[in-house]
């Protein structure tokens, strides 16, 4: 069987600057909702007497919905073109977000999780596809780069927002004025849809001669998945656990130790930004590679408790910094993988697959490393960090050989 290729169109710049700037913006809609709900706790506990634990599992119903519906999500983006799923995405987080506004019952908080998920569940694989068959190869790395600080820049607006509203106005009124975020998103693809289309290729797709489903046999599209969970895992050990696991190695106080957090994410930002230049370099397998060591071995030096306190920020900084170099390469090596065999015909399947992984290990971390926490055993949490990404790291490579 022979594989079909489509060929690469190379837009002008300015064509290629609009198609980032509208996925970007959409993509940092999409970690915006993420936040939806954590920013608005303390409201939403005190209004429905909920835990800690029962208020935190509407963040685990978000990303096993998400996990599941972002690998068949994929298969939608290849039938019906990523706009029309972009635009389904988006609505669910109008309907969340309208949802949280009306809730009455603790049940209710779960189901509008779920239905953020859900909506959340549609920007990778939509994401990526319009990305690899819209903008000039020689663009795609800062594209990616674009895509990755865009994602961290709607982290970070959310709880400014949520929490500034609600403090104001009360969380109700908070919950239901995120349909201003979503809505011009929405306006914004429509209008651009010609310009977004990806319907004549999830026509070709068809005709590319491969069966649905055999992208699953192909050994790379599981090696990229491996890869996401693991560096996304570690990620995640560092979101949630890196403020008190400072606190207790370095005796920092609360204020510094988040701090430390911040500073991670920010020079993570950064490291994203770089990337887009160091991805175009094409060994992306050997950059992550480098960059992921660096951080690993940063991990292990905080973990070993060896360095004073003033050195946790720069060393917390450069773990974020090499971390986030790693994401543009990142995202072009799922690209090599996906076009080795398939050409264009499965960007959104493969995408969708292999970027569920993100959620898996999303979800997955608080429930490993909580238990390390909860003995006390700060040090171990790092030391996990560290082997998460060497495991990425050989598998980062593995993936680049099989490609």
């Amino acid at each position: 069987m022979t594989t079909t290729t489509f060929p690469e169109s190379a837009p002008a710049p300015a064509d290629d600057a609009r198609v980032i700037a509208l996925i970007g913006f959409a993509h940092g809609v999409s970690h915006f909702f993420h936040l939806l709900l954590p920013p608005l706790f303390p409201w939403l506990m005190a209004e429905f007497g909920l835990s800690f634990v029962e208020i935190g599992a509407t963040m685990t119903v978000f990303f096993v919905v998400s996990a599941i519906g972002q690998a068949m999500a994929g298969f939608g983006v290849d039938r019906f073109g990523a706009l029309r799923i972009l635009l389904a995405g988006i609505s669910c987080f109008v309907l969340a977000g309208l949802g949280l506004a009306m809730a009455t019952s603790s049940s209710a908080l779960y189901a509008v999780a779920a239905l953020a998920g859900l909506g959340n569940t549609v920007f990778h694989p939509a994401d990526f596809t319009v990305l690899n068959r819209h903008v000039s190869p020689p663009r795609l790395g800062h594209a990616f780069s674009v895509h990755g600080l865009s994602g961290n820049l709607g982290w970070a607006a959310a709880p400014l927002f949520l929490t500034g509203l609600a403090t104001l106005v009360g969380w109700r009124v908070a919950a239901a004025s995120t349909i201003f975020v979503a809505i011009p998103a929405m306006l914004l693809l429509w209008h651009n849809r010609a310009l977004l289309d990806t319907g004549h290729h999830a026509h070709a797709a068809k005709q590319s001669g491969h069966g649905t489903f055999d992208f699953m046999r192909v050994g790379a599209v599981w090696l990229c998945f491996a890869f996401f969970f693991l560096i996304t895992a570690a990620f995640g050990a560092i979101q949630n656990f890196a403020t008190p696991i400072l606190q207790n190695l370095y005796q920092l106080p609360l204020g510094l130790a988040a701090t430390a957090l911040s500073t991670y994410l920010l020079a993570g930002a950064g490291g994203i930004l770089v990337g887009g230049f160091v991805a175009q370099k094409q060994a992306n397998d050997r950059i992550i590679a480098v960059v992921l060591g660096l951080a690993a071995l940063l991990a292990l030096l905080l973990a070993a408790n060896v360095v004073p306190g003033w050195a946790v920020l720069p060393l917390m900084a450069g773990i974020g910094f090499f971390s986030g170099i790693a994401g543009p390469s990142r995202d072009l090596l799922v690209r090599r993988a996906a076009t080795a065999r398939f050409g264009q015909a499965a960007y959104g399947r493969i995408y969708g697959f292999v970027y569920s992984g993100l959620d898996a290990g999303l979800a997955a971390a608080p429930l490993v490393f909580g238990g390390y926490m909860d003995r006390g055993e700060y040090a171990a949490v790092l030391i996990g960090i560290a082997v998460l990404q060497a495991a990425a790291i050989l598998t980062a490579l593995r993936v680049g050989r099989a490609a």
